[in-house]
């Protein structure tokens, strides 16, 4: 760790999140308080087999869509390219293959949904946002794809900014932090917000949500220290996104298959909760609720 550290300049008025996101179909995302995001991976090797939807019918994904939604999911996040470590690389031409005819029909299924699309590509992102998406979720930050920024300003989408170094496939082997942690997500998110803000013609870019990327690039160590000091994200004055549903930090850290890490997943959304996170992303919402719930209870903000 760096024996002096200087953390970024505190941001201006006109950065500071809105609570709500508007999707450029009109759709909006209210995070006054915290909400449930959940998943459904088009795709056939995401590391959880129960979420894998890749080759499943029409009738499986809105099945499950509709389990969610009315399980209190006020957004689906779609994706069709995993991002686990070590995953093989697709084509976009097969991640929109995937993607496409499942945003489709989700939009035809349930108008009034709010659905995420997880790419970290602009042109993918362009046609999921013109076939029906209202936000892009990029686990690369901008980091993967040099015109994901002038995409996003382009389709006037929300953006969730996720940290991560290298890509799904290498990210395991860059894991060494020389500067503190947190301290080094800040200046990450300090410079691709600004990458984002000189997109926009010099002008920070409404509704960004900011993802600290648990997993990605971050051993078990890191993970844990990154959850403890969550709160020390809210310098930049973004919401948090924040994905911890089933990971490795749960079940491999319990000695657990994925399968049996829900219980490890609601203990660490707690954590997420206290330490400010706006939307969490989880395989398992009707859970996920139960805890936004219990928590806004015990903190007095419960409707």
């Amino acid at each position: 760790m760096a024996t002096a550290t200087t953390l970024p300049p505190q941001p201006a008025r006109s950065q500071l999140f809105t609570n709500t996101l508007l999707s450029p179909h009109g759709r909006l995302l209210d995070l006054r308080q915290p909400q449930v995001m959940g998943i459904l991976n088009v795709t056939p090797d995401s590391f959880y087999p129960g979420s894998r939807l890749g080759g499943s019918s029409k009738a499986e994904l809105l099945r499950r869509a509709e389990t969610m939604l009315t399980a209190g999911a006020a957004a689906l996040d779609v994706g069709g390219y995993s991002s686990r470590p070590g995953a093989d690389d697709i084509a976009p031409a097969e991640e929109l293959r995937r993607l496409l005819p499942a945003i489709e029909a989700l939009r035809r299924e349930f108008p009034p949904a709010f659905i995420s699309v997880d790419t970290f590509r602009a042109a993918v992102a362009a046609e999921a946002v013109a076939a029906g998406a209202d936000m892009v979720n990029d686990i690369g930050g901008g980091t993967l794809d040099p015109a994901m920024f002038a995409a996003v300003v382009r389709l006037r989408a929300p953006y969730c900014l996720m940290h991560l170094r290298g890509t799904p496939q290498t990210m395991r082997t860059l894991t060494d932090y020389p500067d503190d942690l947190v301290l080094t997500l800040l200046r990450f998110f300090r410079d691709q917000l600004d990458a984002l803000r000189q997109a926009n013609g010099g002008r920070a870019y409404p509704g960004v949500l900011l993802d600290p990327g648990f997993g990605f690039a971050k051993n078990a160590t890191q993970n844990f220290e990154l959850l403890r000091r969550l709160p020390e994200l809210h310098h930049l004055g973004h919401a948090l996104l924040v994905g911890l549903s089933r990971k490795a930090m749960v079940h491999k850290f319990l000695g657990l298959s994925p399968d049996a890490a829900l219980n490890g997943t609601t203990a660490l959304h707690v954590w997420a909760l206290r330490g400010g996170a706006r939307l969490l992303r989880v395989h398992d919402v009707a859970e996920a609720r139960q805890v936004v719930r219990l928590w806004e209870m015990v903190e007095g903000v419960a409707a």
